[in-house]
């Protein structure tokens, strides 16, 4: 005989003593679960599994195991968010306020997940409006959406429902904005036919989407003041998209390999090699051409800051380097006599750090450390910190520039770290492949490196419940 239990969430249906999901949030699904997709299925509704072996599963509103009475495990809770960054920290760079100093007293990796089946991914970490964290990792070029289950330590394919999208994106480089509170809102994402949401439904192992802005992006989007705004690629040339409302810029500006915006200041900024453009909310976007002759060399991180607040990128021109000034229609210029890479206030001449102002003097504390080369990888952002603290990736080759070693023609050594005031190898790379492919994750309490050349993610935890 069957029977049927409703909690606030979820309809189950109990057959001698085993209990199938049926049914989430009033919606039926379109198949029933198997069996080792339901554990992951109870801790996204806050739901703890039995410890007993009586069953896989009960719903999960269970506290007790209804065949021997005992308690079933820890149920799932929401981790403590980071405390948000302050106004005078630029949005859409690498930096975050998570407490990442454990990773100080660390050494090789105590964390490792298999890497996504589509390699090529864009990895997103969030709740997703449930009660516990999950990865997503979306290869645009392939239109594949991939879900990490850590209980059962598969990655499972969604299938597109209900008309979605097609998920590609080509024009420029992806970046994936935060969603809501509402269960499955997995946030925006550009693609080739437009600004979209993506609601995913891991009940189902289905995704859907839905419009925002049916029109070619150029650029990814970004957030301003809670003013939604993108680079859409039309017939009559480039325009910006705000809020449901168009503004033509013109066919002499590029419609594609722009950066991703970065926020600061009350403007966004979107880089190219031509030129920025610089946006605020109810203005008139402005297109500011770099200086003659300059080119800008944005492979080496992004933008930095000076003292006085203001933002500056890194280039080239005939005399040497020198970092020119954005979101000025008559930019200041400061020549340097080295590249530098990095962001924000997260730079280095080499392996030295440069604190203050981005064109300063580095400040030498190995004087034999000058044979390798520091690319910053995540900040992390401390308001009591003075000094500069992150992870960083040294690459190791004394006679190479700094600008050759970001595209090497052979696998180079080299070796993650934690920078700051006290220093640790993280992860030895005898022979790494293309790194400015390596990306940054924080996901389930543990920092994270992902390269689509390898077979696992590798990770470092930061605190004992991960």
């Amino acid at each position: 005989m069957a029977y049927v239990w409703d909690t606030q969430a979820s309809r189950w249906q109990e057959r001698d003593g085993r209990f199938q999901l049926i049914a989430t949030r009033g919606a039926t699904l379109a198949a029933a679960p198997p069996l080792a997709r339901q554990p992951d299925l109870v801790r996204l509704l806050g739901g703890a599994l039995p410890q007993c072996g009586c069953a896989a599963v009960y719903p999960e509103d269970f506290a007790f195991c209804p065949e021997c009475g005992r308690a079933l495990g820890a149920r799932a809770q929401r981790r403590p968010m980071a405390a948000p960054l302050p106004l005078h920290v630029p949005a859409g760079l690498p930096v975050s306020s998570e407490a990442l100093g454990a990773l100080a007293h660390k050494g090789r990796p105590d964390l490792s997940l298999p890497a996504p089946p589509n390699a090529h991914s864009v990895l997103r970490a969030g709740h997703y409006g449930f009660a516990e964290e999950r990865l997503l990792a979306l290869a645009p070029a392939r239109n594949v959406l991939q879900y990490w289950d850590p209980l059962a330590a598969v990655w499972q394919i969604l299938s597109p429902r209900g008309g979605a999208a097609p998920l590609g994106f080509s024009a420029a480089r992806h970046a994936w904005l935060g969603g809501g509170s509402a269960a499955g809102d997995a946030g925006l994402i550009p693609t080739d036919q437009g600004l979209l949401r993506l609601w995913i439904d891991p009940f189902d192992d289905a995704y859907h989407t839905e419009t925002l802005c049916a029109a070619r992006l150029a650029a990814a989007p970004g957030m301003l003041q809670r003013h939604l705004a993108c680079l859409l690629a039309t017939d009559s040339g480039l325009a910006l998209w705000c809020d449901g409302a168009a503004e033509p810029l013109g066919r002499q500006l590029p419609a594609s390999g722009w950066s991703q915006p970065y926020a600061y200041d009350g403007r966004l900024f979107w880089l190219h090699a031509a030129g920025q453009l610089v946006w605020q909310p109810q203005a008139r976007a402005q297109w500011l051409p770099w200086p003659a002759g300059w080119q800008p060399r944005l492979e080496f991180g992004g933008p930095a800051q000076s003292r006085d607040g203001r933002l500056w990128l890194h280039g080239h021109e005939a005399g040497g380097y020198s970092f020119c000034e954005l979101g000025s229609a008559a930019p200041e210029r400061h020549p340097v006599d080295g590249a530098r890479l990095g962001f924000a206030q997260f730079l280095f001449r080499r392996s030295h750090a440069v604190v203050g102002d981005p064109w300063e003097s580095e400040q030498v504390v190995d004087p034999q450390a000058a044979d390798s080369v520091l690319l910053p990888l995540l900040r992390a952002f401390h308001s009591d910190s003075g000094q500069p603290q992150g992870v960083v990736l040294r690459l190791h080759h004394p006679d190479a520039r700094a600008e050759d070693l970001l595209h090497p023609a052979a696998p180079l050594r080299a070796s993650v770290e934690w920078f700051g005031r006290s220093c640790a190898v993280l992860e030895q790379l005898p022979r790494l492949e293309s790194p400015l492919e390596l990306r940054p994750l924080l996901y389930a309490g543990g920092f994270w490196l992902f390269h689509p050349r390898w077979h696992q993610l590798r990770g470092w935890r930061l605190e004992e419940s991960a």
